[in-house]
């Protein structure tokens, strides 16, 4: 099956996108509201924290806005802010996918919490803090609802998907990417982690591994779950986007260890009839983390994630990542932002196939 995202990618504008400094910018997802203006629902976190693992005590939602689709985007509010450790999202929120499902807008997002005292301001966070380890173990999926693209916005006092004790989404649910069908259902895929079954070692949890959820409206409930991984052993993917092209499925990702589509971090290309059963399409990729700017230099970004595509009558017009600087993945990074890409449209490319 033919790739043609990639070849469509326009150089990227230099101004374009959404960037706050003092904050860490990740995730990205992109609607044109009620006004005719473009509305990015995006994560941050001061930078006084680390990058990584900050975003999992203090992330936030914000909103942004943009009178084109590439940017740039200005900061227009917090969207979920931390609400109290009682409650299931209290502490974090993060990964936004906003929708439009009849008459309201929905956003998925994973949420989290933990126990223990606030970050102080500056301090060095470990990926062994315990408050770390709680707080990954706690994510979960939710959803919030408005009337208006710019809120308010009502969230709920549970996930739409809590973890099941027994199946391989035991452990946390996150990174929510729904398609809404045409009778107002909802195909969700999302990414869970398992408990290692004795005898351990190292790590308590799995690799991660992305499923699949129905609902017949977007409050839930959301059942029938893929009871295994979408994908075989070897492959792990996560940060998907998923579409409906007429009577096909289509999901884009990110490569986590590079053995399906040539690049570690790039983009893979799956496809499915069900929805359920997908197809790898290996050795070919649908987004590089090479890019070309505008001003005609190319750069290997550290990380290239959250891919999302925006659509307006049918037609993808321009492709959203959650990128980096640097070169080893989070680890030396300085700088994160939401990264747009304007995609070209021509009339003997009608999809993405």
């Amino acid at each position: 099956m033919e790739i043609q995202l990639k070849e469509r990618m326009l150089p990227v504008p230099l101004q374009g996108g959404f960037r706050m400094e003092d904050f860490w910018i990740w995730c990205g997802s992109v609607a044109k509201g009620e006004d005719g203006r473009y509305h990015m629902f995006a994560s941050r976190w001061p930078k006084e924290f680390p990058m990584h693992p900050g975003w999992l005590l203090v992330s936030e939602v914000v909103r942004a806005v943009s009178d084109t689709p590439e940017g740039p985007y200005r900061w227009a509010g917090t969207v979920l802010p931390a609400r109290g450790p009682q409650y299931w999202d209290g502490r974090m929120t993060h990964n936004p996918h906003i929708t439009r499902q009849g008459d309201k807008w929905v956003l998925y997002y994973t949420g989290s919490t933990h126990p223990f005292a606030d970050l102080t301001l500056g301090e060095d966070v470990r990926p062994e803090d315990p408050r770390v380890i709680v707080a990954r173990a706690n994510k979960r999926v939710g959803i919030a609802v408005a009337d208006h693209i710019t809120g308010p916005w009502k969230r709920f006092p549970a996930p739409v998907l809590p973890v099941r004790p027994n199946h391989m989404d035991n452990m946390l649910t996150s990174n929510p990417a729904p398609c809404v069908e045409p009778d107002g259902s909802v195909l969700l895929l999302y990414k869970s982690r398992a408990y290692k079954q004795p005898p351990y070692s190292g790590l308590l949890h799995g690799a991660m591994k992305l499923h699949t959820a129905r609902a017949l409206r977007y409050d839930g409930p959301y059942t029938e779950r893929s009871e295994e991984a979408l994908f075989d052993r070897d492959v792990e993917l996560e940060d998907p986007f998923l579409w409906r092209d007429g009577a096909m499925y289509r999901m884009i990702a990110k490569d986590m260890h590079g053995n399906v589509c040539g690049e570690k971090y790039g983009g893979v290309y799956a496809w499915s009839e069900d929805g359920d059963h997908w197809q790898l399409v290996r050795g070919e990729q649908a987004y590089s983390r090479r890019i070309l700017w505008e001003d005609g230099r190319t750069e290997l970004m550290g990380n290239m994630e959250r891919p999302f595509l925006l659509f307006e009558e049918g037609k993808p017009i321009c492709l959203f990542f959650a990128v980096s600087n640097g070169t080893d993945s989070f680890r030396d990074a300085t700088d994160t932002w939401n990264m747009a890409v304007p995609l070209r449209y021509t009339a003997d490319c009608q999809d993405l196939q």
